[in-house]
């Protein structure tokens, strides 16, 4: 039963071709097929909120407190800064210190 549709439908074809055919001698140009490609995803995270713009007022996420939380390469001080550091206490300093410290609250 398929094959006689089949056959219906190419002589269909071609009678619809032979009438829609121009009368000049102008070479019919194919039907080109559409093209599709893939194009790069804006993404450089797998979080979605990094797709999203900075909206002010957006809570914790977009305060300037709260971008020390992410950071990712340890902060190494410049060496004028290093240079003004005093000495760190050594344990036995620590110790009578916090000694003191807890005397003075009995």
């Amino acid at each position: 039963m398929s094959s006689f549709f089949n056959k219906l439908k190419a002589k269909m074809h071609k009678k619809s071709a032979s009438q829609d055919k121009p009368s000049t001698s102008v070479p019919e140009s194919k039907p080109s097929e559409p093209t599709f490609s893939t194009l790069p995803h804006p993404a450089k995270t797998n979080d979605p909120a990094d797709l999203q713009p900075k909206q002010p007022g957006g809570g914790l996420a977009t305060s300037d407190s709260m971008a020390a939380h992410h950071a990712r390469d340890p902060y190494i001080p410049s060496p004028e800064i290093v240079n003004k550091l005093e000495e760190p206490l050594s344990r036995e300093q620590l110790r009578a210190r916090a000694a003191e410290l807890n005397a003075d609250g009995n």
